[in-house]
């Protein structure tokens, strides 16, 4: 992890503004010492933002407002997302002030994502949304659907989301669960397998979860070579970002009958009325939801609580994830 630079050391003395996307008064334990302004993406700031030196980005309020501010924090030394992926600010980076650090948050989604990644698998293989659409026609459809028993789990993308999903995975009494990042390393559970080694994994998974931060390297890699490399009837779930799969692949398979989908992000995003998406067979589709619960709030408080405390004592912050140049 990089050093992260406290106000002392790199901000200007008067640049002690934090900007907030919850209202201080409702985070316990802030440092005292610096301003607070409450911001939320509103169109007229909350104060001047050249004095801004910690700036914690709106959350799921898209790029446009994420960055709108910062060509105006010439003094700015953090900037801190709530969500895990930093893709909505990343772009800005190369324009920040030499040594701002950008960090994510890591460890608040956790696990509300995993949550989801497992309810969406059950509903899937379980067919809830046939009987969802039975009852609402009030007609009765018994028969055999698939288990999560027994089946073989690939995860891709395990960092702490990841790791929250294997672990709610393993009591359902899966048969494997194989792990894939970035670089290969050992794990509690058992190795992690590097990015290359997917094309020989595929065919062995019956559910797929994607849980990759959406990067240059990751943007479509669930495209048509990947999911050709999927066995018949497998599930794909993505709970990452909608660009992580490139949408006409996953259609051409869906509608086939091939491969089903769960989704919680897509591409585009949201995803608009009439697109084929929408109606294709096997796929269901969730509204990016896998973050925003009341899981989220006590989170963030703490994370931005400790933060800011780390920041005001000169302290490295945590979950760095790249340093202005």
């Amino acid at each position: 992890m990089a050093p992260s630079p406290g106000p002392q050391e790199s901000a200007s003395p008067d640049a002690t503004d934090v900007w907030l996307p919850i209202p201080p008064a409702q985070i316990d334990g802030l440092p005292d010492g610096l301003t607070y302004h409450f911001w939320d993406g509103d169109e007229e700031f909350p104060a001047d933002p050249a004095r801004c030196a910690f700036y914690v980005v709106p959350y799921m309020k898209g790029q446009a407002v994420a960055v709108r501010p910062l060509p105006e924090m010439p003094r700015v030394r953090v900037v801190q997302t709530l969500t895990a992926g930093i893709d909505h600010v990343a772009g800005a980076l190369p324009d920040l002030p030499a040594g701002t650090v950008l960090c994510n948050a890591r460890g608040v989604h956790d696990a509300s994502t995993a949550e989801l990644a497992l309810a969406l698998t059950l509903a899937a293989l379980r067919r809830l949304p046939l009987f969802v659409r039975a009852q609402d026609a009030e007609e009765w459809t018994p028969g055999v659907y698939d288990a999560l028993a027994d089946k073989s789990v690939l995860i891709v993308g395990y960092g702490a989301i990841g790791s929250a999903v294997e672990e709610r995975l393993l009591p359902f009494e899966v048969a494997e669960v194989t792990r894939v990042a970035r670089t290969a390393r050992e794990a509690p559970h058992g190795p992690v397998h590097a990015l290359d080694s997917l094309p020989r994994l595929l065919p062995h998974a019956d559910v797929v979860i994607l849980c990759t931060p959406l990067s240059d390297e990751t943007r479509g890699l669930a495209g048509a070579g990947f999911l050709s490399r999927m066995k018949d009837g497998a599930l794909l779930v993505n709970v990452a970002r909608g660009g992580v799969v490139d949408t006409k692949s996953l259609l051409a398979e869906a509608e086939s009958g091939r491969l089903r989908a769960a989704l919680d992000v897509t591409d585009p995003e949201p995803l608009p009325a009439g697109h084929p998406l929408w109606h294709a067979p096997g796929v269901l589709i969730t509204p990016h939801v896998g973050g925003p619960t009341t899981a989220f709030l006590p989170r963030a408080k703490r994370l931005l609580r400790d933060q800011l405390g780390r920041w005001a004592r000169g302290e490295p912050l945590e979950h760095t994830v790249a340093v202005a140049q």
